[in-house]
């Protein structure tokens, strides 16, 4: 696949995810794969783009004042250094691909099927902050930033209201995925980095123009039943497309 063409590809992924506070690591992930770059890249060059797109978005929602630092940053303060040891883990190309594919249909599912007018659901600090740490470790081995696995999980228990929630896993994104970005290099190198941005710098200029304008379309046009259902639809297609090229054909 032609860098000019992945570069469009990423453009779009990044306006798609960042109108539902997501970076869009996960289907940079498979395109990357699709498109034959070395695996050892892939992580890298997906997790930066992930910080590209969801530090605007963050800064946004930040002045936007939907952050509860009181309710986020025990949840980062765990899932952060979880990244940074998940990206240290090597793994074989079959047990990434199945760790992010079923992740994701387990994420689209519990937001397909989460009613819309139920009452809020208690549940203990301590199981979501076991949550958020397993969460982060989960994606450092997997390469993205965590936040397309830990907020479903959010929307189903009624943590907050879905904008707080998108905002949340903007910034839970944005930690995990530096994080895991530094287990990766930990682990590869730092030689890397240098391949990434002379070969590889459309994708992040891409993904920054796709960033900025899906951020503004999700903080200002989207109310609470699209953003969940606009979310379940991403993540579902992700992980189907996912499973099915790497696992199903093989």
């Amino acid at each position: 696949m032609a860098l000019l063409w992945l570069a469009l590809l990423f453009a779009l992924v990044a306006l798609a995810y960042a109108s539902v506070g997501f970076g869009g690591g996960s289907t940079y992930n498979a395109l990357l794969a699709l498109s034959g770059i070395e695996y050892a890249l892939i992580p890298i060059i997906a997790l930066a783009c992930n910080i590209v797109v969801v530090t605007g978005g963050t800064l946004r929602y930040c002045r936007a004042g939907l952050y509860d630092a009181r309710a986020i940053v025990p949840l980062i303060a765990v899932s952060a250094p979880a990244a940074f040891v998940g990206g240290l883990i090597p793994l074989r190309e079959t047990t990434f691909f199945l760790i992010l594919g079923t992740g994701l249909l387990f994420s689209a599912l519990a937001l397909l099927f989460s009613p819309d007018k139920s009452k809020k659901r208690a549940i203990p600090p301590g199981t979501l902050l076991a949550l958020s740490g397993a969460t982060g470790l989960l994606a450092g081995m997997s390469g993205i930033g965590g936040g397309i696995f830990l907020a479903p999980l959010l929307h189903l228990v009624r943590w907050a209201e879905a904008k707080r929630i998108a905002a949340f896993a903007s910034l839970y994104i944005l930690i995990n995925s530096i994080a895991g970005l530094a287990g990766q290099f930990a682990k590869s190198g730092f030689e890397q980095l240098a391949e990434v941005a002379t070969e590889y710098w459309p994708l992040l200029v891409a993904v920054l123009i796709g960033g900025q304008v899906g951020g503004m379309i999700g903080l200002r046009l989207f109310d609470a039943k699209l953003l969940r259902w606009a979310t379940a639809i991403l993540v579902g297609y992700v992980a189907i497309r996912l499973l099915g090229t790497n696992l199903l054909v093989k």
